[in-house]
């Protein structure tokens, strides 16, 4: 008996809960847009006219080794490009400009001496070496600020490189600057009251995502060539999607979190969080996350080649009706289809629709596998964990402009006191679930499979606008509950001059099957497109 059948009250229900947030889509929307436009135009980034910027990472560490390139030289226009963006987009938050210059010219000076390392040994041990990269604000570099955007750590400085950082080191690459994140990475538009708003590149008027959004709107506007995120519930992902950009949140437990604020309470949520490469090209993911993987990188198979024809290639173009939560656009549909498509044609694949029903569940099960015991929930997170705000105090203060905390960040306090609690009856039932899903999936895709979805049911929205739509981020976020490795990629731009792509999910481990498709797929739909420049 189907569930129509079953509970005819409770699906009228939804179906009009549905129907008035679609209205109050419309409605906020074409009133923000209204606002926009009292404002004037938007503004637009300055021209790219340095081509050492349209190099990959992988490019740039060739041709430093080889000597064709300084380190320096190349460190130099990285800096002048963020000079040039920052006043537009606001996507940097600390920089470390003069002792990225004094990194670059030591590795100058090594590649000049006598002793210099042969190019195979610099290319096999240090892939990145004299290539400048950045990271986001809550991944900790040493002797930096790592606010998380909280103002309560305005003057926190790290201590020591998170663990991602100090490899990317010994691999070579040179830390440049660090980039805008949500409020305490818990939101999926960048904006805090510590560094304000970033704002996309495509058009200013539109959101970078969250919470790695000022990675994905450096990366996407040139000013970096190579950047590490983090994803808990798509945060690598969404602003790669919305930037137009490759963003990989790697299989759980490959690539070590350490030195990231907030860290994690629970082994549970730690295996919701991963860090990965954010990169314009898709040939730079690969060397990215072998370095990051470390010790664990054996386990990923990453040098073993892929034959995108034995692949089996599963797809769905939306969530199966989860409700609250936005209709997949039509061109984010009809570039899935695109790339089914172009799979039968060139590599001889057809792909085959599913229906997994568990899908419309997302949100319900990454809330409650982020669900913490002994009260460390986000009350406590906003004080810095040095004990509880009172939420209708601060939503007062909000009020009157003298809060340190942004209207997200207190709904989203106000939300948990809602979600399911921690070792009830009902959260033992959800993580029941979330281990059928990942079995399910486990037996869909094994070694050899392939799952196409939507990143995200929209391009990037305007200004504020996900305060509506809040739990659009499931798209993402479900792939942290189960794990598994999931590759955004870049599809071009929609009507309205907006990045859209989609995830690629591959089975545990495979995720040298995710970035393999990532890179025919930007081969054949062109990967990142410099945003429109306007005279």
């Amino acid at each position: 008996m189907s569930s129509k059948t079953k509970n005819p009250k409770k699906m009228q229900s939804r179906q009009i809960l549905n129907v008035i947030h679609r209205l109050l889509e419309f409605t906020v929307r074409h009133i923000i847009k209204f606002i926009a436009l009292i404002k004037g135009p938007a503004d637009h980034q300055p021209p790219i006219k340095d081509l050492t910027l349209l190099n990959s990472a992988t490019a740039l560490a060739c041709k430093i080794r080889n000597k064709q390139l300084t380190s320096e030289s190349v460190v130099q226009s990285y800096i002048d490009r963020i000079k040039e963006i920052q006043p537009v987009l606001n996507c940097v938050v600390e920089d470390r400009f003069e002792d990225a210059l004094e990194d670059a010219r030591k590795c100058d000076e090594l590649l000049r001496s006598e002793n210099a390392p042969s190019l195979q040994v610099l290319a096999e041990e240090k892939p990145f070496f004299g290539v400048p990269f950045t990271t986001k604000d809550c991944i900790g570099i040493a002797n930096m600020k790592q606010t998380a955007g909280l103002v309560a750590r305005k003057h926190v400085v790290a201590e020591r490189d998170a663990e991602a950082i100090n490899l990317m080191r010994a691999a070579g690459a040179i830390p440049l600057a660090t980039t805008n994140i949500s409020e305490l990475a818990m939101w999926w538009e960048s904006s805090n009251c510590l560094y304000g708003t970033t704002k996309n590149p495509y058009n200013t008027r539109h959101i970078v995502g969250g919470s790695s959004g000022g990675e994905g709107c450096i990366q996407a506007a040139a000013g970096s060539p190579l950047g590490i995120g983090s994803d808990i519930g798509g945060s690598i992902r969404m602003p790669s999607f919305f930037n137009g950009i490759f963003g990989h949140k790697p299989s759980k437990g490959i690539v070590s979190n350490d030195g990231q604020y907030p860290s994690t309470h629970s082994e549970d949520q730690a295996q919701l969080l991963a860090i990965g490469p954010m990169c314009r090209y898709a040939q730079d993911l690969k060397p990215t996350l072998k370095v990051l993987a470390n010790k664990n990188a054996y386990l990923l198979r990453l040098n073993e080649n892929v034959d995108i024809s034995k692949i089996k290639f599963y797809y769905m173009e939306e969530d199966g009706g989860q409700y609250l939560t936005s209709p997949v656009d039509p061109e984010i549909k009809t570039a899935m289809k695109d790339v089914i498509r172009y799979l039968k044609m060139a590599h001889k694949v057809n792909a085959t629709k599913v229906d997994i029903k568990k899908m419309k569940k997302s949100i319900t099960l990454w809330t409650a596998n982020m669900t913490c015991k002994d009260e460390k929930n986000f009350l406590y997170e906003l004080t810095n964990r040095k004990g509880h705000i009172n939420i209708w105090w601060e939503l007062l203060k909000w009020m009157l402009f003298i809060s340190n905390h942004t209207l997200i960040a207190l709904f989203t306090a106000m939300f948990e006191r809602f979600a399911v609690k921690y070792g009830s009856k009902k959260h033992t039932q959800l993580i029941q679930e979330s281990k059928e899903l990942s079995q399910e999936f486990q037996d869909i895709l094994g070694e050899d499979g392939i799952f196409l979805y939507p990143t995200h049911p929209t391009a990037a929205p305007m200004h504020h606008e996900p305060l509506i739509k809040p739990f659009n981020f499931s798209y993402t976020a479900i792939f942290n509950v189960l794990g598994l490795p999931a590759t955004t990629c870049p599809l071009g731009l929609n009507a309205q001059g907006l990045p859209i792509g989609i995830q690629v999910i591959g089975g545990l481990y495979q995720d040298r099957l995710t970035i393999a498709v990532a890179e025919v797929l930007e081969r054949r739909f062109g990967g990142w497109v410099s945003p429109a420049i306007l005279a």
